[in-house]
């Protein structure tokens, strides 16, 4: 398909919705930080992520899908050898004392970003190259260990919002890829047993192995676990930052209270306004209205990756672009839910619309693959057509 025809076929709609979340994202960032001295500097420095996420986007939906998904096992290498180098040559990011980013001169990339859409890629090309053999016992069991590998790896920085991020879209899209029902029923059988039990233990007084599993941190069980379940237990300085997010949100009411006029941001009074809680100040500046309305675009935009992924003429672009809907999905559905008190307390960005540099460019590049799997379409949907008027 020559450049012109690409242009023509180019998903304009979906590359303005798009662009209208960054662009809002980046006025509530404004609002968000506009009383610290450095909150200019964050505004522009998500201006630059929103222009170069943008190139970015471009330049990938021009790249084959095919060729992409080919090249999976590369994609998988680049992500566990990033992944692996942040554990040891990484920097600091926060007063937390995690290691998540690279610096790249006067940048800093989070791998446990880019694992997202680097596991879309690995999983498609996995399954679209195995797909006569994915149900057999080996082939899966190799399967599920290489998505363990870069799950714990970034869980070890740690990040329990990404590692859950790249394990999730990796299940979802193994069963979208035709993974036996035996298998779904054996995993059910296991889970849900150990989430009753999880559960049980959680409500004990003193949880006698909650706190002794492997990859869970004292504070996500102390902080943000226990005090969900239990909030009768927890201190009034655990659960602050969530009864803040929600008295924001309902101080907002309608309409809201305007631009630069919300509490959060002239109190100063709720950490992460930028970008974990950045919900709440758009609940509370841009009333319930705006918090639908950027909901309904987030919808759109999942909805038009799913619609891409139904049209896809080839399995590869098909779970690719599904994979890309439900990690927005996803990531919009846990960022809300932890603003609004319906999940437990934890580190995950609103697509486009937190603060970010290296989550901006992670969604432009899915939402960029999407956009050409879309180009693909059209290129059969002309194939079909002029064929068939022969």
């Amino acid at each position: 398909m020559d450049i012109k025809r690409k242009i023509l076929s180019f998903d304009y709609i979906l590359l303005i919705l798009v662009c209208a979340l960054s662009v809002f994202g980046i006025v509530v960032i404004g609002s968000a930080r506009h009383i610290y001295q450095f909150g200019f500097l964050e505004r522009q420095m998500q201006q630059l992520a929103f222009a170069s996420g943008l190139v970015l986007l471009i330049i990938t939906s021009f790249i084959s899908t095919k060729l992409i998904a080919k090249f999976f096992w590369l994609a998988y290498i680049i992500n566990i050898g990033l992944l692996v180098y942040v554990l040891f040559r990484g920097e600091t990011m926060d007063m937390a004392n995690v290691t998540r980013a690279i610096r790249v001169g006067p940048v800093s990339i989070q791998p446990s970003e880019f694992a997202k859409v680097f596991m879309i890629v690995y999983v498609a090309g996995f399954i679209n190259k195995f797909s006569d053999k994915l149900n057999n016992f080996f082939v899966i069991s190799g399967f599920i260990i290489s998505i363990i590998i870069p799950t714990v790896l970034v869980q070890l920085q740690p990040s329990m919002s990404a590692s859950l991020v790249v394990l999730s879209i990796s299940l979802i899209m193994i069963f979208l890829g035709g993974i036996s029902y035996k298998y779904i029923l054996g995993v059910v059988c296991i889970v849900v047993p150990l989430g009753a039990l999880f559960i049980t233990d959680v409500l004990r007084e003193v949880p006698m192995f909650v706190t002794r599993i492997p990859v869970l941190r004292n504070y996500h069980i102390q902080d943000r676990i226990i005090p969900f379940i239990r909030p009768e237990y927890a201190s009034p300085d655990v659960r602050r930052q969530t009864l803040q997010s929600v008295s924001a949100i309902g101080s907002g009411q309608l309409t809201g209270k305007g631009l630069f006029n919300g509490s959060v941001n002239q109190l100063n009074y709720l950490a992460a306004n930028h970008n974990d809680f950045i919900f709440a100040v758009i609940g509370e500046e841009f009333g319930f209205i705006g918090g639908v309305l950027v909901i309904l675009i987030l919808f759109l935009v999942i909805l038009k990756c799913m619609m891409i992924a139904y049209r896809a003429e080839t399995q590869a672009g098909r779970l690719i672009a599904s994979g890309v809907g439900f990690m927005l999905a996803f990531q919009t559905f846990v960022n809300i839910g932890v603003a609004t008190d319906i999940l437990p307390n934890t580190g995950m960005a609103l697509p486009f619309i937190s603060y970010g540099g290296s989550s901006m460019w992670v969604n432009m590049i899915a939402i960029g693959l999407v956009i050409g799997i879309g180009i693909s379409n059209k290129k059969e949907d002309t194939k079909t057509f002029l064929g068939g008027s022969k």
